[in-house]
């Protein structure tokens, strides 16, 4: 049955793809003389988001925003790994048998398998959403990119956090975090919790889990050992954060987002990154390759500007008073059945 659903997956994909592909032309068009840009070139793009929640949707409507912003003419092939490795990577080899000109992967599973696909065929690849490009092996370091590949990095405003969190919980000691163990971002992030915690007098306590079904049990654990989660951009925790929401509520532990959706679907706060703004800055670099830049010679960028971002009904849901030194810089995202 699994192996039938991923098999009508692909069939769907495929004619979505067919039609999006429909009447349009690789790079047809005629010179600005004002610019020397081809504005009337179209282009193919595909974008592979790797699972179906509010920051990675984000990350591509920014990104749709960022070429826009930049006149880039294009036919967009938008699909989505539902989380399922397999279909990550067939959605990806067909971006590359259908000719795409550019490709966006959407968080590091996404980005990984557009990478393989597509760097045989010489098709440039934009990653976005990928915390730990180094450790994913998209990147070669901090400064240099890779033949084929750059993008833009969502690498979480650890310390920002841990300052959020103790301001508003300042008798916290320990906090909980729950990761897969298979994604590089992950891990990396919660090394770096680590190694900051200690200067905030906080323990950290990780619970890794290979697939969704293990998280139920881990959230019972965690709750029992911690005085708050702070939740990190995970695919497979964010694509079941209701599940962790609802038992940490009922333990009335406050759960911190890492992005502004995660606290509007009920997270109390979050000291997070804008993922519009990641998406347009992503947006931005595959129009610099579609005019002609080298991808390796564009290093990734890393988004470090954060936003304070807090619920107001889901921490007062668990008797969390915000204090008003937050609240006064902060944007409230309260969740739309508290309203």
């Amino acid at each position: 049955m699994k192996n039938m659903k991923k098999v009508l997956t692909m069939g769907i994909a495929a004619v979505m793809c067919a039609g999006a592909l429909a009447g349009c032309g690789n790079k047809i068009g005629g010179d600005d003389a004002a610019t020397g840009i081809n504005v009337g070139d179209t282009y193919k793009i595909g974008v592979l988001q790797y699972a179906d929640h509010p920051s990675l949707d984000n990350c591509r409507e920014g990104f749709k925003q960022g070429l826009d912003a930049e006149g880039i003419k294009y036919s967009l092939m938008e699909q989505s790994a539902k989380a399922d490795d397999a279909t990550n990577t067939q959605i990806a080899q067909m971006f590359v048998s259908q000719g795409a000109d550019l490709i966006c992967g959407i968080a590091t599973p996404s980005a990984q398998a557009c990478y393989n696909a597509a760097f045989e065929a010489n098709i440039p690849v934009i990653f976005n959403a990928v915390s730990d490009p180094v450790a994913a092996k998209l990147a070669a370091s901090e400064t240099e990119a890779m033949e084929g590949i750059t993008g833009v990095s969502d690498k979480l405003p650890v310390e920002a956090q841990l300052k959020l969190i103790r301001e508003m919980l300042p008798e916290a000691k320990k906090i909980g975090i729950l990761y897969t163990t298979s994604e590089a971002n992950s891990v990396s992030t919660i090394a770096d919790y680590k190694a900051k915690a200690d200067e905030y007098g906080f323990e950290i306590v990780d619970k890794g889990i290979t697939n969704a079904a293990e998280i139920p049990q881990a959230v019972d654990l965690l709750v029992s050992e911690v005085d708050c989660i702070s939740n990190m951009t995970d695919n497979t925790v964010v694509d079941n954060l209701p599940v962790l929401l609802e038992k940490a509520t009922a333990k009335n532990i406050p759960v911190f987002g890492s992005e502004e959706e995660q606290v509007g679907n009920g997270c109390i706060a979050s000291a997070g990154i804008d993922y519009i703004e990641l998406g347009k800055k992503a947006g931005v670099m595959a129009a610099r390759v579609l005019k002609g830049e080298n991808v390796a010679s564009i290093p990734y960028e890393t988004m470090t500007e954060s936003k304070i971002t807090v619920n107001t009904d889901a921490a007062s849901k668990i008797g969390v008073t915000i204090p008003q030194s937050i609240t006064d810089r902060a944007e409230v995202k309260n969740t739309p059945s508290a309203q």
